[in-house]
């Protein structure tokens, strides 16, 4: 091909690319309905298919960072979906994962930081909303939960009528707002606490420790053979190896000594004492990346997944410095990210990463 022949080409083709943008309200507008129909008509719960499921609805901590929102991991099993802890943001990458924000069966709160339960108005609106229920958003905790129940349903009482008064109560009745309280006493140490066993699925809750902050609990999910711990926030917890003898994934918070050390240093040489002080303060009541890795390896877990990741792990290379030393310990891990998606088959020992619509 001649040199003439090739740049007739190429002009061509940036003509048709240049035609192309310029027209694409009206090319979008002729291919939207039909895609928006798919869009709708899509189930990412039922796609995932039979199996315990496991979703990072929020992977960070209370700092904001790029790809980790507030703690919230969402579990799938038998096409239902509940949802450990509400951070911010969760419940909107929830859509955006393809999963259906009205199919939340119930929420399972580890303590009432905020960072763990400011998204909870949130997801009882949207899910009550989205699946038009008529009874309100069970949400199981230890005692304290009711407390934060009440406030919150206070707080989107109005909303909740507005809501009412302009769909009507076929898509918003009146009786499936808001939320309800499932309170428990929290077990002590050696003891677990079934507080959900329903359709194969067991829930047990765990006594954590995560002092001066009571109380704190993890959750063990158990279905069809397939077992998945959520640790919530804890320092190294000789009850948290206890209970993750064998399971298949372990979700677990971690914190970098390290990083923090270096923040507090650096707030206090700029005399922002208070954050200076908070980075300090924080260090006391986490589990390190190095010891969630001695748990996995001492418990012989299947995989283990960060999530709760602090700090925030926005400058390239700063997740080098976080797993510093990971690797000498336990090499089956995953660096949770918002949107990170593991599959547990029935009748299976294979541990599926999935790739959501929200990873990298």
């Amino acid at each position: 091909m001649t040199i003439k022949k090739r740049y007739l080409i190429v002009t061509l083709l940036i003509a048709l690319l240049l035609i192309g943008y310029s027209q694409r309200g009206p090319i979008l507008l002729k291919a939207l309905p039909n895609a928006l129909t798919t869009l709708m008509s899509a189930n990412g719960i039922d796609d995932l298919g039979p199996g315990l499921h496991v979703g990072l609805c929020g992977a960070g901590g209370p700092m904001p960072s790029a790809d980790r929102s507030g703690p919230c991991v969402a579990v799938i099993a038998g096409g239902k979906l509940f949802l450990v802890d509400t951070g911010t943001n969760g419940a909107r990458n929830i859509l955006r994962m393809g999963l259906d924000l009205g199919a939340v069966e119930g929420v399972f709160l580890t303590h009432f930081h905020s960072d763990h339960i400011d998204g909870l108005g949130e997801t009882a609106m949207l899910r009550w909303i989205g699946g038009s229920h008529t009874d309100p958003m069970p949400v199981y905790g230890p005692k304290g939960v009711a407390e934060v129940v009440d406030a919150f349903n206070q707080a989107y009482n109005l909303d909740a009528s507005y809501r009412t008064a302009h769909h009507g109560t076929t898509v918003a009745s009146p009786t499936g707002s808001g939320m309800t309280a499932v309170t428990f006493d929290i077990p002590q140490n050696d003891v677990s606490l079934t507080i959900y066993d329903k359709d194969d699925l067991k829930v047990d809750m765990i006594r954590v420790d995560h002092a001066p902050i009571a109380p704190a609990v993890a959750y063990l999910f158990t279905y069809k053979g397939r077992t998945v711990l959520v640790s919530g926030d804890t320092v190294k917890s000789p009850n948290i190896e206890k209970f993750s003898q064998g399971i298949d994934l372990l979700v677990h918070e971690a914190l970098s000594p390290q990083l923090l050390q270096m923040m507090s240093a650096g707030a206090k040489n700029a005399n922002a004492l208070s954050r200076a002080k908070i980075f300090h303060d924080v260090l006391d009541y986490h589990t390190s990346p190095v010891e969630a890795a001695e748990i996995a390896r001492d418990a012989k877990v299947g995989h283990l997944l960060y999530y709760h990741v602090v700090p925030p792990l926005d400058i390239p290379g700063m997740d080098a410095i976080w797993l510093n030393g990971v690797d000498d310990v336990f090499s089956d891990y995953t660096l949770g990210q918002d949107g990170t998606l593991f599959t547990l088959p029935v009748n299976s020992a294979k541990i599926v990463r999935v790739q959501s619509k929200l990873a990298n």
